[in-house]
């Protein structure tokens, strides 16, 4: 019975990566949830913006959704994030370890909503 409890705890914990290139993965992804977040947020005002015909405020709009950028932190984070998901990915869509997408995904959820 003791047997059964502790299975059922542990399977409604969230997944831990198995390979450490996914465990890099969150952390850097964590580290640019800011960015991204304000990425995502300019990309609104700036879709906004052009509808309503707001061209001033949509160019000073895209400025600042360039600047987030050129810092040389974020971009080789980036980069860096960009390669690792290559190397996650097994070429056919998918993701060489599964578990290591679960936790992947989790993590993109939580910032998703932690975002808004």
């Amino acid at each position: 019975m003791k047997r059964l409890a502790l299975c059922l705890a542990l399977a409604g914990l969230p997944a831990q990566a198995q390979t450490p290139q996914a465990r890099e993965f969150v952390e850097l992804a964590r580290q640019l949830e800011s960015v991204h977040c304000e990425r995502r947020k300019l990309r609104r005002e700036i879709a906004l913006a052009e509808a309503e015909r707001r061209e001033a405020e949509a160019r000073s709009l895209r400025q600042r959704f360039e600047a987030l950028g050129r810092d040389p932190q974020t971009a080789k984070r980036e980069r860096r994030l960009e390669e690792l998901a290559r190397h996650l990915a097994d070429g056919k869509g998918g993701v060489r370890d599964p578990e290591d997408l679960q936790l992947i995904s989790l993590h993109q959820r939580q910032a998703f909503y932690r975002c808004e």
